[in-house]
């Protein structure tokens, strides 16, 4: 039987203690996580986890990586769907804003997320985010949406920081549903201020006529 290769080995390793605390994060919280149980789970050691993550935070923190880049990656596919780039941009935020509403986001991300790792602009996704902000900002200013005095790359510090306090204000509220659109609402009116005029929204392709609206025209 031909042996698989060590770096497949490794990767699958790593991928079913991820699995494993992910589902345990996501359902007990961080501090009611059991290693024994996660590494039982994934049909490990705990040998394996210290190898792989070095402990359990080190772990948490590999499943706050997988999340955010899923995460981001939801929040792109609804940006593509706007009508302008500016409508994108604060639904790419929004949106972002609205997933702590789910309860494994909401637990993980922005509950434990910050009581284990501290402050998420420390976070090593943090750098990414604030680029990709930025990057928006230079193309909506390039365009004459947002205000061309504005440094991009301090406002999307300033964003990226509001859109996690809003996040976790709502991850923490005892009625996060409730309190979610106020915030959400509060988030789009601090946005409007960098605009120097709200865009005119692109005009929809008319549908093509049917087969049928043809035949009877004819």
């Amino acid at each position: 039987m031909a042996h698989r290769p060590r770096k497949e080995m490794i990767a699958e390793t790593r991928a079913k203690l991820v699995s494993a605390g992910r589902h345990a994060f996501g359902t007990v919280g961080y501090a009611e996580a059991s290693m024994d149980d996660f590494t039982a789970a994934a049909g490990l050691t705990r040998g394996a986890l210290y190898h792989h993550f070095g402990d359990k935070k080190g772990l948490f923190r590999a499943v706050i990586v997988e999340i955010d880049d899923e995460m981001a990656a939801r929040v792109s596919e609804v940006a593509r769907r706007a009508l302008t780039p500016w409508q994108g941009f604060v639904d790419e935020c929004t949106s972002y804003i609205e997933m702590a509403l789910e309860p494994e986001i909401q637990r993980i991300m922005f509950r434990d997320g910050p009581a284990v790792l501290g402050d998420p602009s420390h976070w090593p996704n943090a750098s990414a985010c604030e680029a990709a902000i930025a990057g928006h900002l230079i193309a909506l200013q390039r365009e004459g949406v947002v205000v061309a005095d504005l440094d991009p790359d301090i406002a999307a510090r300033l964003i990226n920081g509001a859109s996690s306090q809003a996040s976790q204000s709502i991850a923490n509220s005892d009625d996060p549903e409730a309190i979610s659109g106020k915030v959400v609402t509060a988030f789009k009116t601090l946005l409007d201020g960098l605009l120097i005029s709200m865009p005119e929204p692109l005009p929809k392709t008319p549908p093509a006529p049917s087969d049928a609206g043809t035949a009877s025209g004819s």
